[in-house]
């Protein structure tokens, strides 16, 4: 596969979901500045393709879980690095939440219009209730780059940190909360 970076928006819309467009849509209205690398046929669900995806990139697809509590009142997308080993015991007394699991795929779906596998901060985008709190783990902030998906997980961008959390942020009215994960030997 001829995997190619590309800046802005794919020029090519036939086959592509609706709420993919949106999302270019939407950061093309905050003058963000954004690459996109197509991999349709390589749909980055497996550590092997999303290395290949972020040698292309450029930069680290980054881990985003979308957690709940319990009573599956609380939602959580944390995004973190792709390498760090998560364990939710690390983020619970944080949060002040206890029990944490991974939301189902009918709650990704009701609050970010994603599916399991395509989970992204741009997500958040579609949550008009603001119901999903946002955590990020300090060291996503370190770097100079973001990878994630519009959406959809056959298609990667990568957009500046710095607009992910001063433009994209603030306009979807989702405050960020900074966590500390350790990393694991």
């Amino acid at each position: 596969m001829n995997l190619e970076l590309k800046e802005g928006r794919p020029q090519e819309t036939d086959g592509r979901l609706e709420k993919e467009i949106r999302c270019y849509e939407f950061l093309d209205r905050l003058d963000i500045k954004y690459y996109h690398v197509d991999h349709r046929d390589m749909a980055a669900d497996t550590m092997e393709a999303c290395e290949a995806i972020d040698g292309v990139l450029g930069c680290t697809i980054c881990k985003n879980l979308f957690l709940c509590n319990r009573q599956k009142t609380a939602f959580y997308l944390l995004m973190m690095p792709a390498n760090k080993p998560f364990k939710t015991k690390d983020l619970t007394a944080q949060i002040n939440s206890a029990r944490l699991s991974f939301a189902d795929s009918d709650a990704m779906q009701n609050f970010l219009d994603i599916t399991p596998g395509s989970v992204s901060v741009l997500g958040l985008m579609n949550d008009k209730d603001r119901v999903v709190r946002l955590l990020v783990d300090k060291d996503i902030l370190n770097d100079e780059y973001i990878g994630c998906h519009p959406c959809v997980n056959t298609t990667s961008m990568k957009i500046k940190t710095t607009d992910i959390f001063d433009k994209f942020i603030n306009a979807v009215a989702h405050p960020k909360t900074v966590v500390e994960l350790p990393w694991y030997e």
